[in-house]
């Protein structure tokens, strides 16, 4: 998917040419930031270049996104960034200290009407792709006897082997180990931190961290962690290129990255006519659900999903009535910090 815990501090690379020294943009032209590698490559093909021939828009990319580079354009007034994919906890804090263009009412109306999940918004942001935190499990390891919740995951002597976890603490960790220590998903939240570290603490000697998309897949396809808390994307575009693995949807956390415009981009209303015309075309979010092995943003794109695929989607049925939480960005946005130094602590302990 992408590598987030390193590219908040890494220097974007360049790969069309973008206006990246300066602000100010041809009026005919949209520079995409997003996460990079394959994802951001099917997500252009799938609705940024369509997008673009039909307005009469040259598109450039960016990328990997950085949050220190974004907020450093905003700062400066120079601002080479027409939309940006960011996680909500980022969009959410950065919203509300006037780094993000606010939405217009037009771009409202269209989330409206294609049935966005309002909880997945704010006043700056809409989803542009929906994924869950799954149990990811090596088939040779485990085939049909593999862990179904999270406690199973969590039961070394059961289910013996690695574990592998994010090493990011947006990434399901803690709702993870709060549901297997029998929190209820409607208690999930605000996280009993005491509680998620001390339940984490037994089986601290069997975590395998990884940084990247890539690594988590490595890990579970090899068997060094037979187990993975994962991505489910890549674990799906991983079992169609012939690995081991498949995903465990029971008890699987929702997540989602938006997309925002930082603030003072000069062709503001033309990074909204893209939002526009994304929300109102389905069929282009379903060709990246094909592409891309993640969720589309609207609920009316499933059923223009392949049926056979249907299963593995991320804001589908299939998928959404086994999940256990959308995972709080809001909360995430107030605490981000705080947890973090103290599992960066805990790690080295």
């Amino acid at each position: 998917m992408r590598t987030k815990a390193i590219s908040l501090v890494s220097t974007a690379a360049l790969v069309l040419s973008v206006a990246a020294c300066g602000g100010g943009e041809d009026s005919d032209s949209l520079t995409v930031t997003m996460w990079g590698g394959q994802a951001q490559d099917a997500h252009v093909k799938s609705y940024f270049t369509p997008w673009g021939k039909q307005a009469d828009v040259s598109i450039r990319q960016d990328s990997p996104t950085d949050y220190a580079k974004l907020d450093a354009q905003v700062k400066s007034g120079k601002v080479s960034w027409g939309l940006a994919e960011v996680e909500p906890n980022y969009a959410k804090s950065a919203c509300d200290a006037g780094k993000l263009e606010k939405l217009p009412e037009r771009v409202i109306e269209a989330a409206q009407k294609a049935e966005i999940d309002p909880a997945q918004m704010n006043d700056c942001a809409i989803p542009i792709l929906q994924y869950t935190f799954s149990i990811a499990y090596n088939t040779d390891t485990f085939g049909d006897a593999h862990p179904t919740t999270w406690a199973e995951f969590f039961d070394t002597e059961a289910f013996p082997g690695k574990r592998g976890f994010w090493k990011y603490v947006t990434g399901g960790i803690f709702e993870a180990a709060l549901l297997a220590d029998g929190v209820a998903p409607e208690d999930l939240y605000p996280l009993d931190l005491d509680r998620a570290f001390k339940k984490l603490d037994t089986i601290k000697d069997d975590i395998v961290w990884y940084d990247t998309g890539d690594q988590q897949v490595q890990l579970v396809a090899s068997g060094e962690a037979p187990l993975v808390q994962a991505w489910n994307g890549r674990i799906t575009q991983a079992a169609k290129a012939g690995e081991p693995v498949a995903n465990e949807y029971g008890e699987n956390l929702i997540s989602y990255d938006q997309i925002v415009t930082p603030k003072g981009y000069d062709n503001v209303e033309l990074a909204q006519d893209w939002m526009v015309w994304f929300l109102e075309n389905p069929e282009a979010q379903a060709d990246d659900v094909v592409a891309s092995g993640y969720g589309p943003a609207s609920p009316q794109a499933v059923d223009l999903v392949p049926e056979d695929i249907r299963p593995d989607v991320a804001g589908g049925a299939a998928v959404n009535d086994q999940s256990a939480a959308l995972i709080d960005y809001n909360y995430w946005a107030e605490h981000y910090d705080e947890v973090t130094k103290r599992f960066n602590t805990w790690i080295a302990q």
